[in-house]
């Protein structure tokens, strides 16, 4: 295990009291640590009934689709927070992982643009 790897785990808090913007956030790092694109973190919290906040990301291929929805899952998972639930393992085209107040959308490109969440919330990026 290198050093970096060793820095990296031991300066990251547990997120199991984290609200949904901080856990958010914490998604979207692990996924742009793995080299996600499109990156975008979306508040929906009073426009949905079942989330606060929408992380959209692009994967270069279906395995990288699927790496990165485990790296994620892993590295939250790490940080004292389980999915609720993950949907679409199978397909590698678009999986979701769900935390509840935090749903992780994670497309190939085509699938992307074809449901085009990101026009249909229409919210600019949050940085």
């Amino acid at each position: 295990m290198n050093e970096e790897m060793i820095e990296t785990k031991e300066a990251l808090p547990s997120l199991a009291d984290a609200d949904a913007k901080m856990l958010a956030q914490a998604c979207r790092d692990v996924l742009d640590s793995k080299k996600a694109t499109n990156i975008a973190l979306i508040s929906v919290e009073g426009r949905s009934d079942i989330t606060d906040y929408l992380v959209l990301a692009t994967g270069g291929s279906g395995p990288h689709v699927k790496a990165l929805a485990d790296e994620l899952e892993f590295r939250i998972g790490e940080r004292g927070v389980q999915p609720l639930h993950a949907d679409g393992v199978g397909t590698r085209s678009w999986q979701i992982v769900d935390y509840g107040t935090v749903m992780v959308h994670i497309f190939d490109r085509e699938s992307r643009e074809f449901f085009n969440l990101d026009k249909l919330y229409k919210e600019t990026t949050e940085e």
